[in-house]
């Protein structure tokens, strides 16, 4: 059951695009769909020299738009971007497959330290891997395969 705060009760609100910075619109698209596999929604030029493209990671209900200047956010300077599966491991090694750089997988203890996770290592919400687009905007792969 969740808190209900008065004024926002009646409406449901969803997270469904999120802006990400980049120099090149091209060379992020190619790295989005063809390294980490996201689906193109759009690709679209509604003026000379503007470009919108639109791309949805696998099974994920809220997408990214990259754009070539249409904010003020610097390229590179996103963070917090956070994709959830269900085998942080079987993520890890898909992106190693099609070329990603990233941290492989890490967990996090309960002491709060981040270390190379070992074959016997749980998971579960603490595994994750890091990686970087072409520009810098970083994200981090989390395994959730069950919540408390």
């Amino acid at each position: 059951m969740g808190v209900r705060q008065k004024g926002v009760g009646s409406v449901r609100w969803t997270l469904e695009v999120v802006q990400v910075p980049v120099t090149d619109v091209e060379r992020a698209r190619d790295f989005y769909a063809q390294t980490l596999g996201f689906a193109v929604d759009f690709d679209v030029s509604p003026a000379p020299g503007r470009r919108f493209v639109q791309l949805t990671p696998p099974g994920s209900g809220c997408s990214i738009q990259l754009s070539d200047g249409m904010h003020d956010m610097a390229p590179g300077s996103q963070r917090g971007l956070i994709l959830v599966v269900p085998d942080v491991r079987a993520a890890h090694a898909e992106l190693a497959a099609h070329g990603a750089v990233t941290s492989g997988v890490v967990v996090v203890s309960r002491e709060g330290g981040v270390r190379l996770a070992l074959d016997d290592d749980d998971l579960d919400n603490v595994g994750l891997v890091h990686l970087a687009d072409p520009d810098g905007n970083q994200w981090v792969v989390q395994q959730i395969s069950s919540r408390g």
